[in-house]
């Protein structure tokens, strides 16, 4: 089993030297306004974990949450510094001959700016003159305009891994709305700040909520041992795609002797699944490229840093440190396989799960973001999918009407509630989350019934030493009680223009309303002609799905001929201004009619 937490080196106070390390100024107040006077992001809300720690905290996320709250500008080694504690990632800043080279510039334009500004107000006004994106994920690039805002920055190469493009805007088209809504509570974004409430994410404090940007990469990395120079400063690159994202790399300023870990090794078990979703990692390729960076780089470095948390010095302690991680990993997917394959489910496994001792007491294997249970979960979904084999898992009934039929087993509502508050006073809160849970989804009104579930939850959450599990408890518990709150969901400009034309087709078939189009029995094609990329792409809508592959053939029913920005402003209902059209006009319309919006605001923990 997990070691207690009694038993951890609560003693070993290394993490809070090195979070402390090479501390210059702080941003103060550390509140960061978008330009309408709205808060994007305020770090001092966070002020309370200067106490101790309360009883509705577990003492291991408290200690987790006071190092991620430490805000600043510092000093990674000679002519590198990070700014920490402006948003969930690190911002890094590497000066060069001419300027300064900027890394990972955080979720939003306006935190980038003001980790920018408080470099500079520190180290000089140097001008940027280089952007890297370490991977693709949106911490690591929607700050990007506030770096190099709109009209600067046109000859300065920003370089990314191959494929970064592709999968930076890829989850925003087909799964976007969905994982925004659980982002919600994965992140705690609607939670008050403070000992009863959000205490951090583990893996950072929270999301900041401004402006989402994207410049697309200049110069891809398309190979390990790759190097570039950028403003008189040497980069060796590592690829290790396929790990924490599809598109990742590490790399090494040899001249300086650090080394860049993106977000492959961070103080915390990471996720192989997030809980708001995304296609499963790979453990085992994550754990093979971290042992390939420990004799890729050997010798090269005396510091290494991620986009997360705080750097670790000394050549041998990144060694173990890496080696933790890389064991970390491998032992999830080694061991789940071994286990599944004496035929135990994802459940099963991860109920009894124990690392190895010198694992189980590293801090930075402790899951703050990802956890053992839903790991192990994951690697079993990779490999075996969401059926355990059991045929009575094949065709359940679906929530509702599940809920309902267990109810009337329990001997009604009334009974089911005395009987899940007796579970729930033994201290068996997750069979009273169960059984609470099949309550409400039988009788979405029952207010007893939600208000008990919402208790249980809040127990649960302040229970957990994971973030984002506290998180997700204390959000279901909020939205018992208050109801679902309105979620906001807005591709930017930058992001819908990085899109492939393939990718901004599928954003629309991925959203016809297929029941209506057949009973409407809808059936035509569209050619799309792109003048500015000699490309021709056809659309057919044929038993309620829209398909599209690029051919050169004639006789549709409507043909647009157009460029790229025309064929965005047609998709974003702006008219055919400017744009030929052969054929039937009002084909387009009969295709926008059954386009669903998404909703992500959908109810979680109601019906």
């Amino acid at each position: 089993m997990s070691v207690p937490t009694s038993d951890l080196p609560f003693d070993d106070t290394t993490d809070f030297e090195n979070a402390d390390r090479g501390f210059i100024g702080a941003l103060v107040p550390a509140v960061v306004k978008a330009d309408d006077g709205r808060v994007v992001w305020d770090n001092d809300a966070y002020g309370f974990l200067d106490g101790e720690c309360p009883d509705t905290v577990h003492p291991s996320l408290w200690r987790q949450a006071q190092l991620c709250a430490r805000q600043g500008l510092y000093e990674v080694t000679e002519g590198i510094y990070q700014v920490r504690g402006l948003d969930l990632s690190n911002m890094t800043l590497v000066e060069g001959e001419q300027g300064v080279i900027v890394i990972d510039p955080l979720i939003s334009a306006e935190c980038a700016a003001a980790a920018l500004a408080l470099y500079r107000e520190h180290r000089g006004d140097r001008r940027v003159t280089g952007l890297v994106y370490t991977h693709s994920h949106g911490d690591h690039f929607g700050g990007a305009r506030g770096v190099l805002p709109h009209g600067s920055g046109k000859d300065i190469p920003i370089v990314a891994p191959d494929g970064f493009l592709e999968h930076a805007v890829s989850e925003n088209v087909y799964a976007g709305p969905a994982m925004t809504r659980r982002a919600v509570f994965m992140y705690g974004d609607s939670l008050p700040k403070g000992p009863a409430g959000q205490v951090g994410a583990g893996l950072g404090m929270t999301t900041s909520t401004g402006t989402v940007t994207l410049i697309p990469p200049t110069v891809d990395v398309t190979r390990t041992g790759q190097e570039e120079v950028i403003d008189g400063v040497r980069m060796v690159f590592q690829l290790t795609p396929g790990t924490e994202a599809p598109a990742e790399m590490n790399f090494s300023f040899p001249d300086r002797r650090a080394l860049c870990l993106a977000e492959n090794a961070t103080h915390t078990m990471h996720n192989i699944l997030t809980l708001r979703g995304a296609v499963v990692r790979d453990a085992r390729v994550w754990s093979r490229y971290l042992d390939e960076a420990i004799t890729f780089f050997d010798g090269t470095y005396d510091v290494a840093f991620a986009s997360h948390h705080w750097p670790t010095w000394g050549h041998e302690n990144v060694v173990t440190f890496l080696a933790e991680q890389r064991d970390l990993y491998a032992y999830l997917h080694d061991q789940t396989l071994r286990l599944l394959n004496q035929g135990l489910t994802g459940p099963e496994i991860a109920e009894n799960f124990p690392l190895p001792p010198a694992l189980e007491k590293a801090w930075h294997a402790r899951g703050y973001y990802g956890s053992v249970s839903h790991n192990v979960k994951a690697v079993y979904q990779r490999y075996l999918g969401w059926f355990d084999g059991n045929p009575a898992h094949l065709w359940e009934h679906p929530p509702v009407q599940l809920a309902r039929r267990y109810v009337e087993l329990a001997g009604g509502a009334d009974e089911a509630l005395a009987k899940a508050r007796a579970y729930a006073d033994a201290g068996d809160l997750r069979f009273a989350a169960t059984l609470l849970n099949h309550v409400v989804f039988a009788a979405p009104g029952n207010a007893a019934a939600k208000e008990a579930l919402a208790g249980v939850y809040d127990r649960l959450g302040q229970g957990a030493e994971n973030g984002p599990w506290r998180n997700f408890y204390l959000t279901a518990a909020l939205e018992l009680r208050q109801g679902t709150g309105r979620v906001h969901l807005d591709m930017s400009h930058q992001m819908a223009t990085a899109l492939t034309t393939e990718q901004l087709i599928d954003s629309i078939a991925v959203s016809i309303d297929g029941p209506r189009a057949c009973a409407q029995e809808e059936s035509f094609t569209i050619d799309l002609v792109l003048t500015d990329t000699s490309r021709r792409h056809r659309l057919t809508l044929h038993n309620g799905a829209l398909t599209h592959r690029e051919s050169q053939a004639t006789g549709a029913g409507l043909t647009l001929t157009l460029t790229r920005p025309q064929l965005l402003g047609v998709l974003a209902g702006k008219g055919l201004d400017g744009v030929t059209a052969e054929g039937d006009p009002a084909l387009l319309g009969r295709l926008f009619a059954l386009v669903t919006k998404p909703d992500p605001s959908f109810a979680v923990v109601t019906p």
